[in-house]
């Protein structure tokens, strides 16, 4: 870790010594080795919260594409790559809608040529077409039966 030989672990001994003093020296490299440990327990929480935090993001990463396949809409997807412009789809509309028309047209039909679908029929005769009649017709009609009866 911080690359260091036996003569300069021997060098740092001698100063301790020196510095702190043979008396104190234990307590010293105590409390230095309690340090020690706690360090390398905080790097140890450290390291394991970045794993924990990585691993969500993948997680995270997993649901969105989990989701985007449970979403994937198949059909749509073979409907764009077969008819991308909407040709095809635009045919089958107007196919249906002649198709329609047609049945409509023949239904029509039906209806125009079955018998009971004619006008009805009334009880009463058509009444007799009338024809204008003219001041000369009259005159004729008033005396001609005159004459008829003159004559019987």
């Amino acid at each position: 870790m911080f690359d260091i030989g036996w003569q300069e672990l021997f060098i740092v001994a001698i100063l301790a010594i020196i510095v702190i003093g043979p008396k104190d020296l234990p307590r010293a490299v105590r409390t230095v080795t309690q340090a020690i440990r706690k360090l390398r327990s905080m790097a140890g929480e450290f390291q394991a919260g970045l794993d924990e935090v990585a691993r969500e993001a993948e997680l995270d990463d997993i649901r969105r594409e989990a989701n985007k396949i449970a979403n994937y809409d198949v059909t749509k997807e073979i409907k764009d790559n077969l008819d991308p412009d909407g040709e095809i789809e635009k045919a089958a509309d107007l196919d249906k809608d002649l198709r329609d028309t047609m049945t409509e047209a023949k239904d029509a039909s039906v209806e125009a040529t079955r018998p009971d679908a004619a006008a009805p029929v009334t009880a009463e005769p058509p009444a007799a077409p009338t024809e204008p009649v003219t001041q000369a017709e009259t005159v004729k009609t008033d005396t001609a039966p005159a004459a008829d009866t003159a004559k019987s």
